[in-house]
């Protein structure tokens, strides 16, 4: 780090007529101002005292990790002040607070983000300019938290995002992972996972709590017994305990002074250390149960094919639920004293069915703790929580066995018994002849413990996120529940925040958008629907085409770095990143890549339109049919490239270890967007949605939260194919049989057979048996049947990007409808139709 000959020197303060030549006083600095000041040569005495201070470097010897710790802490100082202000807020009003229980929490990084909400981010990067620093290499130098798989744990982050924007009292629960989503490497084009040990240098944005550490009971037995007054109480002993310590990380708002709190917790053992077992020789069980303990919230989502798998599974959603309620109760007696108050002043959401145990757990602390009788404490409870359902895939909606819940949480086995007991006796006085309904309807039924239905019994509001995967919720997958309590059934449909996906990982974008419209998008995004006026605007069309390449040269350099692949920056940047699921079907991609490769060799001369077509994306380490697809995927992008007939006209890459950080620079250089899931299988998506806000069009299918990107945009600038949900179902009903669609498709025909042969994989002709075999006689998701309207959807692509003007103005017709799609919208409607939440102004006075 260069110093800059016009670097000032550190502001002193004197009292009256004292100076420090005197040497009756030392300079003061003026510590308020040095730590939240926001002038540019405070905030620069300020990171060089951190990097003395705190990095404990002088700027000849720093490093660029360094520097980024430095900027980081002086960031935090900043956020700290306002952190402060607004809990205090919180409490001088005495609000009701959002409590937002998540197993997963994407983040992203933060350091870009939080100066973006301070208003710092210009100041920085020319205050690192100064000293000859690049601020975006200084960003590249802060871990991507891999706290979370995909669009659950993203939402949650921009819902955070957007309850410190709108001004709304939020927290978020959740675990602090040591390991978050294992670390991709490809490795001879298959996938293999590496603990990601994102915590490796330390995590500047978080403060460790100890003092609000809470005790965690599983495992013991209950006991039985009258109390005083004759009344029957069960008391959870013998237990095994552990403890949840909480970090807290700031989530700034936009453009205000609200700085929110997003609490993690991390498991640490009751007894850290057996010293007589020491002593005594034995060396590894003197700290086996810190071991055991510590297990819990070392890594996100452990492999549950096995039984301990699964167990660690639940212990893991039962400890943060456990932490988190009691943190919430805790918060609530500090002020309060009467529990019928209590969904007054906490709104408790849970983020799909892993926090869903919070039901059971709250009745536990009411009943067996608080003192509460059974009846009020299920109108507390039921009063207070809600839930949101993310999947309407069955596999994906949670079940335990009873045996493995009742061991290691025998006393909530025993509420959710009486839950289902005293349920079922409601579903039998509704439909007092409908045994099957009661079955359906069950929370507890051959043995097996279905949390989603305690969610939905337990809550007052169950919303899907997407108009379609909420229409599916009522009419399929949760129809008996629909139909009994069809009050609490509502949609809110996802949203992306538009500070993260456009303002920081599109600033050309963002910049042209404010030159045309204003600021006001950033907190209010249907303000881009003033954008329609320059739809045929020829500057606006050659701005966002110079944008767009701009981004696409950045996003080739990352290739060529990464993956030593040459692409075409003149060539559709087609992308497909996502988790790798069958019914997300990279599959269908892969083999119309195929096709097309087929066709560009055998009509060499034909004037195709130049492809580059970018996967990415990460597998369950135990899904072994989506580990072959991307090894499928990696075979088949060898061949192309390695095809010098295909140089610059077709080009495939597998981008590794795919996550926040690395969408934020895919996402701004892709010219179309793949959302081609099995219509009725996706609940909505919202990387639909951060690629439309970014010039991107989308192919897609009627799934999810297409539908009503299809419907704001316009269906002439949308690239629609496929069946839609409907279609797809009377098709599996009728019995569907892939073979004949393989078989009456020549393209389809011709790239599955040219797989089966072993053309992508001539050291290992039968590597893909499984993947022919299913395409043939499976096909559980139906690539067959949607094959050749997919190619013809393609097709139309490639015809539309030959007309640069037309394309232009599908482009900003696609911006211009984007702002429904605001997490901001997504969030005011749930504080105002479930949460009953207002926002609280925080002032700095």
């Amino acid at each position: 780090m260069n110093t800059p000959t016009d670097a000032p020197s550190p502001e002193t303060n004197h009292g009256p007529g004292a100076t420090a030549e005197d040497g009756l006083l030392p300079p003061r600095v003026v510590v308020e101002d040095d730590r939240t000041g926001m002038h540019p040569l405070t905030l620069e005495r300020a990171v060089l005292d951190h990097l003395y201070y705190t990095q404990m470097k002088d700027p000849p010897s720093a490093t660029l990790l360094d520097i980024f710790g430095a900027v980081a802490h002086a960031t935090r100082d900043r956020l700290v002040q306002r952190w402060i202000r607004t809990q205090r807020a919180y409490y001088e009003q005495s609000v009701k607070r959002v409590y937002y229980l998540s197993a997963e929490f994407l983040m992203g990084r933060a350091l870009g983000h939080n100066l973006l909400s301070l208003g710092a981010y210009d100041m920085a990067k020319d205050l690192l300019g100064a000293y000859g620093l690049e601020l975006s290499h200084v960003l590249e130098e802060e871990n991507d938290p891999g706290l979370g798989n995909g669009g659950l744990g993203r939402l949650a982050a921009c819902f955070l995002d957007s309850m410190a924007t709108l001004g709304y009292p939020g927290y978020g629960y959740g675990i602090r992972y040591e390991f978050g989503i294992f670390e991709q490497q490809i490795r001879d084009g298959w996938q293999v996972e590496r603990g990601d040990a994102w915590l490796r240098y330390g995590n500047p944005w978080e403060i460790a709590r100890p003092e609000y550490t809470v005790t965690v009971n599983m495992y013991g037995r209950i006991e039985e017994k009258a109390d005083e007054q004759g009344r029957l109480r069960v008391g959870w002993v013998d237990t095994t305990k552990l403890l949840g310590v909480p970090y807290d990380t700031p989530i700034a708002g936009y453009g205000n002074n609200t700085v929110n709190t997003l609490r993690l917790w991390r498991a640490r053992a009751s007894k850290e250390f057996n010293l007589d077992v020491f002593n005594d020789g034995d060396y590894r069980r003197a700290v086996e149960d810190k071991a055991d303990s510590e297990t819990i919230s070392k890594v996100l989502y452990p492999n549950d094919e096995s039984p301990e798998g699964r167990e660690l599974r639940l212990k893991q959603q039962y400890f943060f639920v456990c932490c988190s309620i009691h943190d919430i109760i805790r918060r609530f007696k500090k002020t309060e004293k009467d529990f019928d108050r209590f969904s007054d002043k906490a709104a408790i959401q849970l983020n799909d069915t892993h926090p869903a145990i919070a039901v059971a757990e709250l009745m536990r602390v009411l009943v067996d703790v608080e003192g509460v009788e059974w009846e009020r404490a299920w109108d507390i409870t039921s009063r207070t929580i809600a839930y949101t359902n993310h999947t309407l895939l069955p596999e994906a909606l949670e079940c335990w066995p009873v045996g493995m819940f009742g061991r290691l949480l025998p006393r909530h086995l025993s509420i959710i018994t009486e839950i289902n007991r005293r349920f079922l006796r409601q579903v039998q006085i509704a439909a007092p002849a409908d045994e099957a309904r009661r079955k359906r309807m069950a929370i507890v039924e051959n043995d097996q413990i279905r949390m989603a239905h305690l969610a939905v019994v337990g809550s007052h509001s169950v919303n899907g996120v997407a108009q379609l995967h909420t229409d599916l919720l009522r009419q399929h997958v949760l129809r008996d529940f629909a139909e009994m309590f069809p009050h609490k059934f509502n949609n809110k449909t996802n949203g992306v925040t538009p500070r993260r996906w456009l303002l920081l990982s599109n600033r050309p974008l963002a910049a042209a958008i404010t030159e045309r419209i204003g600021t006001g998008w950033i907190t209010d995004l249907p303000q881009l629907e003033q954008l329609r006026r320059f739809a045929d605007d020829p500057e606006f069309h050659h701005a966002l085409h110079a944008i767009k390449r701009a981004n696409k040269i950045e996003l080739a350099t990352l290739i060529r770095e990464r993956n030593r692949v040459d692409v075409n920056v003149d060539s559709i940047f087609d992308t497909q990143i996502k988790r790798l699921h069958q019914y997300k079907r990279q599959l269908l991609n892969c083999l119309h890549i195929v096709s097309l490769y087929q066709a560009m060799k055998a009509d060499p001369a034909a004037p195709w339109v130049p492809r580059t077509f970018v996967f990415g994306g990460k597998a369950a380490p135990g899904y072994a049919m989506a580990k072959l697809h991307i090894k499928l995927i990696n075979d088949v992008a060898a061949t192309i490239n390695d095809d010098p007939a295909m140089r610059g006209r077709l080009h495939v890459v597998f981008m590794a270890n795919y996550g926040v950080s690395l969408a934020e620079r895919i996402i701004p250089a892709t010219d179309v967007s793949e959302q081609i899931s099995l219509a009725g299988k996706e609940a909505s998506g919202t990387g639909n949605m951060k690629f439309a806000m970014n010039g991107a069009l989308t192919i897609g299918t009627l799934d999810g939260a297409n539908v009503e990107i299809r419907e704001a945009v316009g269906a002439e600038n949308f690239f629609l194919f496929g069946m839609d949900a409907a279609e797809a179902q009377a098709r599996a009903d009728a019995g569907y049989r892939p073979a004949e669609f393989v078989e009456r498709s020549p393209k389809l025909r011709g790239a599955v057979e040219l797989i089966g042969s072993g053309f992508f994989s001539p050291e290992d002709p039968r590597r893909f048996d499984a993947v022919v075999h299913d395409m043939w006689n499976v096909d559980t998701f139906m690539v067959a049947a949607d094959f050749d309207a997919y190619a013809a959807c393609q097709e139309a692509v490639a015809q539309a990007y030959r007309d640069p003007t037309n394309w232009a103005r599908m482009v900003v017709h696609n911006l211009s409808q984007v702002g429904r799609f605001s997490s901001d919208r997504t969030i005011a409607e749930y504080a105002k139709e479930i949460w009953n939440v207002k926002p609280v102004t925080v002032t700095m006075k």
